[in-house]
């Protein structure tokens, strides 16, 4: 099964900005159809129908990109998992106290090893955020209990939230997931009180790839993270000309993809007064901490994500250009 390369956050900049779309309310997904931790059997209703999980799962495959972290958040470490942004599944460090000390098996990246993962004998696949077909979805279920993504949402836009939840129903940790989600909700309700100039600040989030710009709509999971702040989205988002940069120009900006020193070699960019007022968080590749926190989306590396990025966006967002404004391109 290959992947749609526009779900990728390293590939192309026109498919990237195409990528982990969201729902505008994603707090109000319903929930699977489970009502107490270990109640089984359990069904979740999925994309292509539903799946029945007859008892608690002890050798869980995830093949979603992020799912591993859903799966440890919840007191559950897989079997096997699915690589993701290049990122080493056993060391990135918002889930490194989780993971057990020999290595993950993993069992494909863009294309997935069906044998790998009939070779390690799941009894549970979960694959919120996995991209696959249905045909692929028909063969992973000869293998074991397969969770496809949400019906509710389009291909990789099921809200972290509900992600949380049908994971947590599919593994009986269904009451755990509710307490997941709302310590996470917290955690971004915290940063909002403790920085109310967020609110209603225009921020755009430059995704930077082979020498183009993009701009992130609100619909896309990565932007709902700063919305879930308090800021707006810009007005004009997508694939960005160099004569159209001025779209990044607003309160605040945050660059990824790529170094500061790249982005400011572009005479263009540098004058926007967003950069030349120091009103920009410069964030560096998909390969760096924050871009690949903020693009695992998940009840582990949001919170370390707000960590590092709350500091830097509150000196962007205070309107004072005195006040620095610290780099995290680790």
């Amino acid at each position: 099964m290959r992947r749609p390369l526009a779900a990728l956050a390293s590939t192309a900049l026109a498919l990237t900005l195409a990528a982990c779309g969201g729902s505008d309310d994603p707090g109000d997904s319903a929930a699977p159809s489970s009502s107490s931790d270990g109640a089984f059997p359990v069904t979740i209703e999925h994309t292509f129908g539903e799946t029945t999980i007859e008892a608690e799962p002890e050798r869980v495959v995830t093949i979603g990109f992020n799912e591993q972290d859903f799966a440890l958040a919840l007191g559950v470490t897989p079997v096997g998992v699915r690589e993701y942004l290049s990122y080493d599944a056993n060391t990135r460090p918002w889930a490194v106290d989780l993971l057990p000390d020999e290595p993950l098996p993993t069992v494909g990246a863009e294309e997935l090893d069906l044998e790998a993962i009939a070779a390690l004998q799941p009894d549970l696949i979960l694959g919120v955020y996995s991209f696959i077909d249905e045909s692929t979805y028909d063969l992973l279920s000869q293998i074991a209990p397969t969770v496809a993504e949400s019906a509710d949402h389009e291909l990789g836009a099921t809200p972290w939230q509900e992600q949380t939840r049908m994971d947590g129903a599919a593994l009986g940790k269904a009451d755990e997931a509710d307490a997941l989600v709302a310590e996470v909700e917290g955690a971004f309700a915290d940063a909002r009180e403790a920085n109310p100039s967020f609110e209603g600040q225009t921020l755009a989030l430059d995704y930077w790839f082979e020498g183009t710009h993009g701009a992130l709509p609100d619909t896309d999971l990565r932007m709902q993270f700063f919305t879930e702040l308090g800021f707006q989205a810009p007005a004009t988002t997508g694939s960005l000309s160099a004569e159209s940069l001025e779209a990044l120009d607003g309160d605040v900006l945050v660059a990824a993809g790529t170094d500061q020193a790249t982005l400011l070699a572009e005479p263009l960019f540098a004058a926007l007064p967003v950069v030349a007022e120091d009103r920009t968080v410069f964030v560096g590749g998909f390969d760096k901490q924050f871009p690949a926190a903020l693009g695992f989306t998940s009840p582990l590396s949001l919170p370390y994500a707000l960590e590092l990025i709350v500091p830097p966006l509150a000196a962007a967002a205070d309107a004072d250009p005195a006040t620095p404004v610290e780099q995290i391109a680790i």
